[in-house]
């Protein structure tokens, strides 16, 4: 690796981190507009024109509040415990895919599949284990929640992160089986091969069932409603973060929209074909024959950035509107439902897709063996009554008559 290429990672990391803040602040206008469009009321709409300020506003705020340290607080792991959240959410983006720019300006490169002549600087490293990478990142954002409610010396602050951990640890395990799946299905680690093999079919066909279970598991991953039991506020007067105020508050809020923007792109390059769209390889032939290839580069370039984005906000209007529909579950149906039924159905996943791959010729025939097999299975599973539980009662104690000894 030269200079050259070293300048060129520091700019893409700079790039990326720069997109990535700013859009998680305008994300958070993006949900707050859609809310008050669901629930017909009106949202923000004063600071800026349409109320486009507001997130300004907002880190205009939190700069300025009191920063406050607990005095019965573990100081070191205090105030590491935001960074520890927020830094996966960061580096997770090292290995996605959002586009393909060939800097050496052959765009059929971006369509094969070992990436042979391709520089694309539309993604800081394409690893033969970016598959793994991605599910070691999102495994250890745990750390900071688990941390920042032991650190605080608070009892809602420690419920909250013995919630978090269980919450999270339990998920973390059908999230990894419907990534598994489509590891099987297009036998590679590489999320760039992932994308490539994705042309004429997304994922979504073979693994429906997994797509499923990765955007309930995903929800839950990222705390998100309905899923968000580790600051109920009606329970935990906040959750792991009630002792945290100003920018290290920010960052824990931060690191939530940074992780959700995140497990979109994750489900857009695994499931809906990342940046590929139809008539894609049609433009890059057809502006390279008038052009040359280097507006043909550039031309799938920024079609390519365009659609994968696209792809994006659609998911994170799905996550709002998931948001404003669906009622916080309890705790207990919240473990159950992750123990009892995402993580069987995340084992059959496997063993259908395992089977199928080995049985069934053909790559689209078993695509549609696998999508029919995850539509049975799904529609079993809704169909399967939920055992009822007994209301939990309160049982008073039996009275007792106080006695007087002569």
């Amino acid at each position: 690796m030269n200079w050259i290429d070293i300048v060129v990672l520091i700019v893409q990391c700079l790039v990326i981190a720069l997109a990535v803040t700013t859009g998680f602040a305008y994300l958070t206008l993006f949900e707050r507009r859609l809310l008050a469009r669901f629930q017909n009321r009106i949202g923000p709409n004063r600071a800026g024109p349409g109320g486009f300020l507001q997130p300004a506003a907002d880190a205009v705020k939190l700069f300025f509040k009191e920063d406050i340290i607990p005095t019965m607080a573990d100081r070191p792991v205090y105030l590491l415990a935001p960074a520890l959240a927020v830094i996966p959410a960061l580096i997770i983006w090292a290995v996605i895919p959002f586009g393909c720019f060939n800097i050496n300006w052959d765009y059929t490169a971006c369509f094969a599949e070992d990436g042979a002549g391709l520089r694309n600087i539309l993604q800081v490293a394409d690893v033969n284990v970016g598959v793994l990478y991605l599910l070691a990142v999102t495994s250890i954002g745990v750390y900071g929640i688990t941390l920042a409610g032991w650190a605080s010396n608070s009892k809602y602050s420690m419920m909250g992160g013995i919630r978090s951990s269980a919450q999270l640890i339990s998920y973390e395990l059908a999230l990894g089986a419907a990534v598994l799946s489509v590891v099987m299905t297009y036998s590679t680690l590489s999320t760039h091969s992932i994308v490539v093999q994705q042309g004429g079919l997304w994922g979504i066909v073979p693994q429906l069932l997994g797509f499923v279970l990765f955007l309930i598991a995903s929800t839950a991953e990222v705390v998100r409603a309905p899923f968000d039991l580790v600051e109920a506020e009606q329970e935990l007067t906040g959750g792991y973060n009630t002792e945290y105020g100003s920018m290290k508050f920010a960052l824990f809020f931060m690191s939530e929209y940074i992780k959700l923007i995140a497990v979109s792109a994750i489900a857009v390059t695994f499931f809906f074909g990342g940046w590929r769209v139809p008539g894609l390889e049609a433009l890059g032939r057809g502006m390279t024959e008038l052009f040359g290839p280097q507006v043909g580069a550039i031309s799938v370039g920024l079609a390519s950035l365009g659609a994968f984005l696209l792809k994006v906000v659609f998911f994170l209007f799905l996550s709002v509107w998931m948001r404003a529909s669906w009622p916080r579950m309890r705790y207990d149906r919240l473990m159950e439902f992750g123990w009892k039924w995402l993580l069987p159905l995340g084992l059959l996943n496997l063993a259908f897709t395992a089977v199928v791959l080995v049985l069934v010729p053909g790559r689209y025939i078993s695509a549609l063996v696998l999508f029919g097999l995850g539509v049975i299975t799904l529609v079993i599973a809704a169909a399967m009554p939920s055992v009822p539980k007994p209301e939990d009662t309160i049982r008073m104690a039996p009275e007792r008559r106080a006695t007087t000894g002569d």
